[in-house]
């Protein structure tokens, strides 16, 4: 198979429009395309970049919170996860965010990728992760603003909550999926 050479646009100039706080800022884009098209006036939005960890314990139950959301109708599970401060790395971001809002930490970590929320707009990068053998070494130290519950699935809790819509948020479903499917993968392999 052959790969057509695909052709990239290319940002003139950019303008920042809204520099509401360091959870939003909006920027105008001029942008040129390939046939020499210029769009004025092309919205990027900048939010900090997050991760999203899925922790599974030794006992193989799974993490989540039932927890309330500003943009989401009634509650939702979810997996632990946050933004990351400046200059920090994804995984040092997971490890911490896991301890903070959950108590528990992981000496196992699969990354599942890094993952633009919007390619037309910017948005923000959101690197999920799985954390094997969690283990809770202290309470929780969490400055969340929403009230969550700490809950304890099984595999087919977990597996009938995404199926039912639970995880309202698209990269949570993701994560949800992505480390079902990983876990799927990994018992084939050892079944071979």
């Amino acid at each position: 198979m052959s790969k057509k050479s695909l052709r990239v646009w290319e940002t003139v100039s950019r303008e920042v429009i809204l520099n509401h706080s360091k959870f939003l800022t909006v920027e105008n884009h001029v942008v040129k395309l390939p046939d020499g098209q210029i769009i004025p006036d092309w919205a990027w939005l900048i939010i900090p970049s997050a991760v999203i960890v899925l922790a599974v314990t030794e006992n193989e139950e799974f993490l989540c919170f039932r927890q309330t959301k500003y943009a989401v109708e009634g509650t939702s599970l979810a997996p632990v996860g946050g933004m990351l401060e400046p200059d920090e790395a994804p995984l040092d971001a997971a490890k911490r965010e896991l301890l903070e809002e959950m108590g528990y930490e992981s000496s196992n970590w699969i990354s599942l990728g890094s993952h633009i929320l919007d390619p037309n707009r910017g948005v923000a990068t959101m690197h999920l992760f799985l954390a094997l053998n969690a283990k809770k070494i202290t309470e929780p130290n969490s400055d969340d603003l929403e009230d969550q519950e700490l809950l304890f699935l099984s595999r087919s809790e977990i597996e009938s909550a995404l199926r039912k819509g639970e995880f309202k948020i698209l990269a949570w479903s993701a994560v949800v999926a992505m480390t079902l499917n990983y876990l799927n993968a990994l018992n084939l392999q050892k079944a071979e």
